[in-house]
């Protein structure tokens, strides 16, 4: 077993730095730059429109908020459980890891990713709209395999980025954010991971049992809850170590292009082990050029491909841009972070304090009990993750098996949860990561070869509405 097991994990290596390695990051900011650079740069010249369109039309446009569409959700539910699903652990402990490991630097990387992931992300959901179609139910199937089939007429690479996807979703979906909530609550509160794992699969099995309405029902009252709680706490802890912040900005643009090798016996974390682990847990988080979040927003009530594109840009920008930061600013501004002793134990071969610990430790610097807040922040996150990630393994599944597999599928997805929470899961978690991964190759290769269609749908829509 134990050599299996060696086996598992020496492959599962060779595929992890493959796909997250620099070649496959190049092709991410590549991808993002393209669409940037063919839409004359949207995301910067057309923000007052995608947030009018997006954030700002919450509070003045109450068609988005609802849908008299029985068989649609409202492009504020699409949004929300597309967050759902990138609002998770990667925003906690998947940002001081990035810290942790690959210095300040990571997070220019970050953000640099982030910005150019707008525009894959605003380009699968216009295609994802473009090609959607209404099942024999009335409901609407969309997602990255349908403008892979029918917009590359594809079939065998769409079949494979369902198989990655259905697979994925038992992983980073479904079994690591599980044991994130077991063992938060467990080291936290004290408790045990059995009953956790009850509570979770009830709850789980109640909403997605529901389908797409009930999980986006869920969602739209979860995830603005559970971001504005977390962005607030963060913002607290920034504020009480206000005058850290220049030193910090200072210190993550100083670091993204610092040059330092190995020397004094001390390895330098250097340009490149910042920039890959800034994209890939920029990615990571917010799953631009995945292709996951088109399977939700495909769902929506919208006509218009371009104004749900423009809900895409709005997705990656509240993860990473304003999530994301708000954890990157507290961990360098509270003081618990310190790169010097950070190389030192990298440098020794020592363990470095985990993502989760490292965050509770910088909440805790000004919030009581900050392991608890995050602990929270965590079981919220994931939990919805868990939601979002159901409903993508769900579409993965139709378009593999039918729809008569999703049921069975519902009742793997919601027993596995047991497994995630009881389990040790290292190599589970190695493996999620790969899958996750995987799901970008032919997606990316798909918006590639229909970026045309992207460019000319954002160009007569500027033209319409000048």
């Amino acid at each position: 077993m134990d050599t299996i097991v060696k086996n598992i994990e020496a492959i599962n290596g060779i595929l992890n730095d493959f796909i997250w390695g620099p070649y496959m990051l190049v092709f991410f900011l590549l991808v993002g730059a393209m669409f940037t650079i063919r839409t004359g740069f949207f995301q910067i010249t057309q923000i007052k429109s995608w947030m009018d369109v997006t954030f700002l039309s919450i509070f003045k446009n109450h068609k988005v908020l609802k849908t008299d569409d029985k068989h649609a959700i409202s492009q504020f539910q699409s949004l929300c459980t597309a967050l759902a699903a990138t609002i998770g652990t990667g925003n906690i402990a998947g940002v001081a890891t990035a810290i942790a490991l690959g210095g300040p630097g990571a997070v220019f990387w970050m953000w640099l990713s982030a910005f150019l992931g707008m525009m894959t992300n605003y380009a699968e959901n216009t295609l994802g709209i473009k090609y959607r179609y209404r099942n024999e139910k009335g409901e609407w199937i969309g997602g990255a395999m349908i403008y892979i089939e029918r917009g590359l007429h594809c079939k065998w690479l769409a079949i494979i980025f369902s198989l990655f996807c259905f697979l994925a979703s038992f992983g980073i979906g479904n079994m690591t954010q599980a044991n994130s909530i077991a063992s938060g609550l467990r080291d936290s509160f004290g408790v045990p991971a059995g009953a956790t794992a009850v509570v979770i699969m009830f709850f789980v099995a109640l909403v997605i049992v529901g389908g797409i309405k009930r999980i986006a029902s869920v969602t739209e009252k979860i995830v603005p809850f559970m971001a504005v709680f977390y962005i607030i706490g963060g913002l607290v802890v920034i504020l009480c170590h206000a005058s850290n912040v220049p030193a910090a900005f200072a210190m993550i643009f100083t670091e993204a292009f610092n040059f330092r090798a190995a020397g004094s016996g001390v390895l330098g974390y250097g340009i490149m082990t910042a920039m890959k682990r800034g994209i890939s847990r920029g990615v990571f988080s917010n799953e631009a050029g995945l292709g996951s979040s088109v399977m939700v927003h495909s769902a929506s009530d919208v006509e218009e491909p371009v104004i749900q594109g423009m809900w895409g840009v709005f997705e990656v920008f509240a993860d990473t841009i304003v999530v994301c930061t708000i954890t990157c600013l507290t961990i360098l501004t509270s003081g618990v972070y310190n790169m010097d002793a950070y190389l030192t134990d990298i440098a020794a071969g020592v363990e470095v304090v985990s993502g989760t610990t490292l965050t509770a430790n910088a909440f805790a610097t000004v919030i009581p009990h900050g392991d608890k807040f995050v602990a929270i922040a965590i079981m919220m996150f994931a939990f919805s993750t868990i939601l979002g990630w159901s409903y993508y393994g769900e579409r993965a599944v139709d378009y593999l098996f039918g729809s008569k597999a999703i049921m069975a599928y519902k009742v793997i997805f919601v027993i596995i949860i047991f497994f995630g929470c009881t389990g040790s899961l290292s190599l589970v978690w190695d493996i999620a990561d790969t899958l996750n991964g995987f799901m970008s190759v032919p997606n990316l290769i798909a918006v590639t070869l229909l970026s045309g269609e992207v460019v000319e749908m954002t160009r007569s829509y500027l033209s319409k509405n000048k």
